[in-house]
């Protein structure tokens, strides 16, 4: 009996298997492409272009995601922000994620995602508080359904997919798209929600954005396998992959996700290639394990560069529309400037004014104790 073996994909398509009931199962051997670093449209059978319309509201989000980095940047070197890890050069992923989802949906973001938080519409000065130092994240993650931006790795998936469970169990048709970078792929919690999103089909969608380095640790000691999505396959979730860079063809593969986690068909693994081009933040110094040549190769893969390319080629972008963006970025940017001039006068008591809804014993102990040293303190010295 001879052995029969699949076809070879076709060339220009983003499909890596033959067509049938298992396609969406496996992973892609090459990522998604629909814009390429020069700006010239990539055909592909699966993923339209997005419209024009779209390419322009998604233009402007990146112009004003770069405007909120190098802002956020700059207060940290003036001592106004304690810490700000930018994603400078990821921000098609960072806008992608907030135009994908409906009113109703909610956002999961790590702490690289200040810019995903801003175009999903949380005010950027609520969204930079937790950065200079305060001890809650800003805003209320109940008005736009944006979660607090998570430090530790990974912790934010399984509550995503809880959250994402529940409104399954409710029947009331939300999606949760919940954020994470490749370094939390290695945390036991990223597998723990693939598996229990599997299992549950719970309508959520992972979108990993493999930057190439998990702080100094770079992709090629973090895992052996032919790419990051392939660990959903061991899960049971359909996975992709997209060229992180490419801003359109981040909205079209995340569409296709979000749609299918709305019908009830389950979650998706998305794993975006792009790159951190800056350090990890500004307390690191990226110099130290990895070399600028690298650097360097990726700079004309830059997701705003590229964008604006195509949007010039086509006639869509004028100099006036162009302007109109600006516009809006530097009203952003004036708005964190004056904001970041006035200092913070933190109330010690309200440490622990949210932990429990009815206050422990010992909870309350801690505040009668810490409210004494305070009393006793010296007048004047800091609180």
């Amino acid at each position: 009996m001879t052995q029969q073996t699949a076809p070879p994909p076709r060339a220009g398509t983003s499909s890596d298997q033959p067509d049938g009931p298992h396609a969406l199962d496996r992973p892609l051997t090459t990522p998604v492409q629909l814009i390429d670093p020069d700006g010239r449209a990539v055909d592909d059978d699966r993923y339209p272009l997005p419209g024009t319309d779209r390419l322009l509201r998604l233009h402007r989000a990146l112009v004003a995601a770069r405007r909120l980095n190098d802002v956020a940047s700059a207060l940290v070197r003036q001592g106004r922000l304690a810490v700000y890890p930018s994603s400078h050069g990821q921000e098609a992923c960072q806008v992608a994620a907030a135009d994908v989802l409906g009113d109703g949906d909610w956002l999961f973001p790590t702490y690289r995602d200040t810019a995903a938080v801003v175009a999903r519409g949380v005010d950027p000065v609520e969204a930079l508080v937790s950065l200079k130092g305060e001890w809650h994240c800003g805003y209320d993650p109940t008005e736009l359904h944006v979660a607090p931006q998570a430090t530790p790795l990974a912790t934010q998936l399984p509550h995503a997919v809880g959250v994402a469970q529940a409104a399954a169990l409710r029947g009331t048709g939300e999606v949760v798209l919940a954020l994470c970078g490749d370094g939390a792929t290695s945390e036991g919690d990223f597998h723990a929600a693939l598996n229990f999103a599997g299992v549950f089909t719970a309508p959520v969608v992972f979108l990993v954005q493999n930057n190439q380095w998990a702080i100094s640790v770079p992709m090629s000691r973090q895992s052996a396998a032919p790419s990051l999505a392939h660990k959903g396959v061991g899960y049971g979730v359909p996975s992709r992959r997209v060229d992180g860079n490419d801003v359109a063809a981040c909205v079209a593969v995340l569409d296709e996700a979000v749609e299918r986690a709305r019908r009830g068909d389950g979650p998706t693994l998305v794993v975006a290639e792009t790159y951190r081009v800056q350090a990890h933040t500004n307390a690191d110094d990226a110099t130290r394990y990895r070399e600028q040549d690298e650097v360097d190769g990726w700079v004309p893969r830059d997701p705003l560069t590229r964008l604006t390319a195509h949007l010039r080629s086509s006639g869509a972008l004028d100099d006036d529309v162009a302007a109109q963006a600006d516009e809006a970025a530097d009203a952003l940017a004036a708005t964190l400037r004056a904001s970041a001039v006035e200092d913070a006068t933190p109330e010690p008591s309200e440490l622990f004014a949210h932990v429990h809804a009815e206050p422990t014993p010992q909870l309350l102990a801690q505040a009668a104790l810490l409210a004494d040293e305070l009393d006793d303190a010296p007048q004047g010295s800091p609180r």
